[in-house]
């Protein structure tokens, strides 16, 4: 009898196929670029980073390759890619191109597709913010540095949703479709920035978009 070398799927099949059919890889590799030596391009490496996340127990990032040990990465990823070719080196890089070519207008490029795709209705989207807690120090970013479209945002205390004011936050505005809650816009903020202050703008950048029908929250 031959040997046989059995590979888990799972449900990240099924998961992968969604990405694929998305064409979330294209789009990503399209506004990063790719080089025609590199064995993963970075829309590549960022399927493989949700693939982790929705894995039924997924791995701190260091620990990507592990993940993916014993999994059909070629069905998953690609021909010829294997696990060890998932090192955090090459993780910390994509993550710092994506950054490089602004996180908001791609997502929100890659969720209106999906959107089209998947049949999702948009004529009402809710609009909200939370807050997100964290521990530790954190330093003020240098303004003279940065330009609007790569700036940090601020850890700064503010008004926290999950009564915790002795810590610091950062705050998630997103609006999500009335039609599912399908997040379709994404937007991280400082700690300690007013609703009031940031929603009108983000509703006169939707709109200019060509996107209306919002019903604001917490406002």
């Amino acid at each position: 009898m031959n040997n046989l070398n059995i590979k888990d799927l799972d449900h990240l099949g099924i998961v992968a196929g969604i990405i694929d059919e998305m064409g979330l890889v294209e789009i990503i590799d399209e506004e990063v670029g790719t080089h025609p030596q590199e064995k993963l391009s970075v829309g590549t490496i960022v399927k493989a980073m949700i693939l982790n996340c929705l894995g039924c127990i997924n791995a701190p990032l260091y620990l990507l390759s592990e993940f993916f040990k014993g999994k059909a990465l070629e069905y998953l990823l690609g021909e010829g890619i294997k696990a060890e070719d998932l090192n955090d080196d090459k993780l910390g890089r994509s993550l710092d191109k994506v950054f490089g070519v602004g996180v908001k207008n791609r997502f929100t490029k890659i969720v209106l597709k999906a959107a089209a795709i998947f049949g999702i209705e948009q004529k009402s989207k809710h609009l909200d913010s939370t807050s997100m807690s964290v521990q530790g120090k954190y330093k003020e970013r240098i303004e003279d540095e940065e330009d609007e479209q790569t700036k940090a945002i601020k850890i700064k205390f503010g008004y926290s949703r999950d009564k915790r004011p002795d810590l610091k936050q950062f705050m998630l505005n997103m609006i999500c479709s009335g039609d599912g809650g399908v997040p379709l816009f994404m937007q991280l903020g400082d700690g300690n920035e007013s609703d009031k202050k940031v929603f009108p703008q983000i509703i006169k950048d939707c709109q200019e978009r060509g996107s209306s029908g919002f019903a604001v929250e917490d406002v």
